[in-house]
């Protein structure tokens, strides 16, 4: 029976198609073999008047490095199903490292590059990772949690090492200067990044990498507790960027230019703009710190970007900027936006500067991570995460009862597809009750579907906040507050925010006959929590609102929130 969304496909390939069963990295394999010598990575730094602080690799020499790579870790001791933690921004080293390590069979971690010393350690001691490719600068911090980790082997890098000289010693001095590079002592167990891939130009090994093996671990709040590590196949991860892919025809073999301005390491970044960009033999402009905004609005503008996946912010904050009409975005063919709701004012007025077309999606790390996007081609709704995508399921059903709703009545997202996760890492009970016995993956957010089809996002039964598309879970950061020797109570809760969708709020209680500050208690998290899960707002009370059992009342803190702003705002 034709599913209720099909009819307005349009231009999308049918669906039930058969999708590869291969590894990951003979998605760079074949994009190398077909374009050699077509640009691949084009690191910017920064611009110096008309010349780029940067550095560029074709599909030849990546392959090369990967290879190298590949090589050194199994010289090294790397073996299938080891864990390999990669804590960059990024940099063209993240791209080796992460291919170079799947084409051993090994499981990549991806890490934040921000993260405190605690919650690098909690990661690399869940995940189990005996490698990890790190700055230079983090060195300390990481020398600091490997007692209490299995971590082995560090290899360092930084940003400027694929730069040539006399560019990088430029480079390199900025980075000193603004404390993101230092001096680092090798041996016992560190390795220097291009030394190491120097030393090994033999052929890596040939290790038969079976696709339905897990390539990645990805960190997630999931729907409840501390971050997990949803475990992402080989075939979950191709299957997504060819569904993307498809999603998005217009991208040629070839021709395009990925703008790289998404964090790889976070899930949307990894796929939509590294996997997706290789698949497409595509060269992936990459963009270590996308803020300020200037620094994207340049480098799409002098690299003619063609494709731009982001977060809303981002958009948000090129049509507002008072100089926009100076830059010329003509290049942009399309935008795809997900991690939070996105404006259909803005997705008109980014189109009218463009020419191109930006639309609305949705996904979640457990899936690899998208199922849903408004067509590229056809009819985009607003307010509308869209239709989902090829060979996924989608249905609204109450949570309550677990049974399907009508149109237009909201309940909970299930999604079913070949991209859905294997499960969460030594986590039996929580992935027993996020996926179902029979492949249906509870979302945890609350949507409605119209009698087209279309999918809208309409709350979240979870708690996660989402700052700018990375995911805040409130028990980390109220087990930080708890820590503070002048907290009782705290509890944490994400409100709207017109430029990063949400942000940060501490509720906080102290206790008898203590004082604090805002200042005092968000320095005191800024020292433990990475930027992002740092609370922007501090309130204090004399009590929280509870349940009868004693639970903390998150949501009702939520609604609070939201009936002050919409007080604040003129009526109409």
């Amino acid at each position: 029976m034709e599913k209720p969304w099909q009819a307005h496909y349009e231009v999308i390939v049918p669906a039930s198609l058969e999708y590869p069963a291969i590894p990951l990295s003979s998605i760079l394999d074949n994009s190398a073999q077909k374009y050699p010598e077509r640009s691949a990575l084009h690191l910017v730094l920064r611009y110096l008047g008309p010349a780029c602080l940067g550095a560029r690799l074709n599909y030849r020499e990546l392959l090369d490095q990967v290879n190298r790579f590949s090589a050194a870790l199994h010289a090294l001791g790397v073996r299938q199903g080891d864990r390999v933690a990669l804590c960059l921004p990024n940099v063209p080293q993240f791209v080796i490292a992460f291919f170079g390590a799947s084409r051993l069979g090994a499981i990549v971690v991806n890490t934040n590059p921000t993260y405190t010393a605690r919650e690098l350690e909690f990661q690399l001691a869940d995940s189990g990772a005996e490698t990890a490719v790190i700055l230079s600068y983090m060195v300390p911090k990481v020398k600091d949690v490997q007692t209490s980790t299995r971590l082995r082997r560090v290899i360092v890098t930084d940003p400027a090492d694929y730069v040539g000289m006399p560019a990088r010693s430029l480079a390199n001095a900025s980075l000193r200067k603004q404390g993101l590079m230092t001096d680092v002592k090798y041996g016992d167990g560190i390795y220097h990044f291009r030394p190491l891939l120097d030393a090994h130009g033999e052929p890596p090994p040939q290790v038969a990498v079976d696709p339905s093996t897990v390539a990645l671990f990805q960190y997630t709040g999931g729907t409840t507790g501390t971050p997990k590590a949803a475990m992402l196949s080989h075939r979950n991860l191709v299957t997504n960027m060819i569904q993307l892919c498809r999603w998005m025809p217009a991208l040629e073999e070839g021709c395009e230019r990925f703008m790289g301005a998404l964090p790889l390491f976070h899930v949307y970044g990894t796929t939509v703009v590294m996997l997706c960009g290789i698949y497409r033999a595509a060269d992936i402009i990459l963009v270590p710190n996308p803020r300020p905004i200037d620094k994207v609005m340049v480098a799409l503008q002098r690299e003619k970007a063609t494709f731009y996946p982001g977060v809303p912010t981002m958009y948000s904050a090129i049509v507002t900027h008072p100089d926009v009409k100076k830059y010329d975005f003509r290049a942009i063919k399309a935008c795809l936006s997900a991690a939070a709701p996105l404006p259909m004012e803005v997705q008109v007025k980014f189109g009218e500067i463009t020419g191109g077309r930006l639309v609305e999606g949705y996904g979640l790390t457990e899936a690899a991570p998208c199922t849903h996007a408004n067509p590229v081609f056809g009819e985009r709704r607003a307010g509308s995460i869209g239709l989902p995508i090829e060979d996924v399921e989608a249905r609204i059903v109450d949570p309550d009862t677990l049974q399907d709703l009508p149109p237009d009545q909201p309940g909970e997202l299930w999604v079913r597809g070949p991209q859905v996760m294997m499960g969460y890492w030594n986590k039996p009970e929580e992935t027993a009750a996020t996926l179902l016995a029979d492949g249906w993956l509870r979302t945890g957010d609350i949507a409605r579907m119209d009698t087209d089809g279309y999918f809208y996002i309409v709350d979240r039964l979870k708690d996660l906040i989402i700052v700018s598309g990375f995911n805040v879970v409130p028990r980390e950061v109220e087990e930080v507050l708890y820590e503070h020797p002048k907290v009782q109570d705290a509890v944490v809760a994400g409100i709207p925010n017109p430029k990063s969708g949400e942000l940060v709020k501490a509720y906080v209680v102290l206790k008898t006959g203590q004082a604090a500050t805002p200042e005092e208690i968000i320095g005191f998290c800024r020292e433990r929590l990475a930027p992002y899960k740092v609370p922007r707002q501090v309130e204090f009370r004399t009590e929280l609102p509870k349940t009868l059992v004693g639970k903390f009342l998150r949501r009702a803190l939520v609604e609070e929130e939201k009936k002050k702003l919409a007080g604040a705002q003129p009526l109409p």
